[in-house]
């Protein structure tokens, strides 16, 4: 299969092609997406295929507008408030499902289903031309970073999808905030994004706590929760620590043979370059958006040097990030110093 590129002018080739029930790639705000019409349960399955990923993991369905009571069983003033103050955006919420309107796939056995309005118009565009709301997983290989860029995407899906509808590079470059509004206990955050518990709050009130993971038995309610996610081939070491830390984290490196790749900061990469064989700047250590925006793009690149274990720099895991310290948290197959 030959997997073709989209722009704005051929979206209705794209779209049709979705309504066969092809899949084709899609840009957000926050990372590419794999989709696939919400409806065709063949086509649904097919995303799971061409991923690899669990059948218990469930789908985000994307919509182009607010008009949503048609989808799910019934839709919270809470929901009402929030649609209003951040869609579109990268904001998803989890509603009681409606029976018989999205294939079952997309719920992986939930009666809830997650929602979301992104900010990018010609994906906006690409499902009112479709008819129908569009699953959106990350469109990668399941596990490995997501994508940023229509590259990315033919670097892990090439051959295997029908087409890439090419948006540019993401603004956010972090999965959306998913928002649990069907929990007894309140509105809960499932997976943290560039939406904070900081915005949320002055709209809504006080969120419930949730650790924000799934045990091995449990079945995921929103993506990201139970599997490793976002992790390049080469073993990544998160480094939370002083300068010292990272000097002493480098040297066990060394004498393990190692050769070094680093994803970190200006600051970071100023003091530590030379003795490493590859770099990628997150940008100044005080803008957390820059270094989310460029955190995937990193990965990728790093894992295509020639090293064998990449040192990535640690953040203040508050606002947007706490979003990148849960990414790198998956990704992470240790942490330095060691506690």
């Amino acid at each position: 299969m030959e997997t073709k590129i989209y722009d704005a002018s051929t979206i209705d080739e794209a779209a049709e092609l979705l309504k066969a029930g092809d899949l084709i790639a899609f840009p957000t705000e926050t990372v590419y997406g794999l989709g696939a019409i919400a409806s065709n349960d063949e086509a649904v399955k097919n995303v799971y295929k061409v991923k690899g990923r669990p059948s218990d993991n469930p789908l985000i369905v994307h919509v182009s507008d607010r008009e949503i009571a048609k989808y799910v069983a019934f839709v919270p003033q809470q929901a009402e408030i929030l649609m209003e103050a951040f869609w579109p955006g990268p904001l998803t919420l989890i509603f009681p499902m409606k029976e018989g309107i999205f294939a079952p796939t997309v719920t992986a056995g939930h009666n809830t289903v997650a929602l979301r309005m992104p900010d990018q118009e010609q994906t906006l565009e690409l499902i009112r031309k479709t008819g129908f709301p569009l699953v959106g997983p990350s469109a990668n290989t399941s596990g490995k970073p997501s994508p940023t860029t229509a590259q990315h995407v033919l670097h892990d899906l090439s051959g295997k999808i029908a087409g890439i509808l090419d948006g540019g590079e993401t603004q956010i470059g972090l999965e959306s905030t998913v928002l649990d509004l069907t929990n007894a206990v309140g509105p809960i955050i499932l997976r943290p994004g560039a939406i904070t518990e900081a915005q949320l709050e002055p709209v809504i009130g006080k969120l419930a706590a949730n650790a924000g993971t799934a045990n091995e038995t449990e079945a995921p309610k929103a993506p990201g929760m139970k599997y490793q996610h976002y992790s390049p081939t080469q073993p990544v070491i998160l480094i939370d620590g002083t300068t010292a830390d990272w000097k002493a984290a480098i040297e066990e490196c060394h004498d393990q043979g190692k050769e070094i790749g680093i994803l970190a900061s200006e600051e970071k990469l100023t003091a530590h370059k030379e003795a490493v064989r590859a770099t990628f700047s997150l940008g100044p250590k005080a803008d957390v958006t820059v270094a989310s925006q460029r955190l995937y793009a990193g990965l990728r690149y790093l894992d295509e040097q020639p090293v064998d274990v990449i040192l990535v720099e640690a953040y203040d895991p508050n606002g947007l990030g706490k979003a990148f310290m849960n990414r790198m948290e998956k990704a992470a197959s240790a942490k330095y110093p060691k506690k």
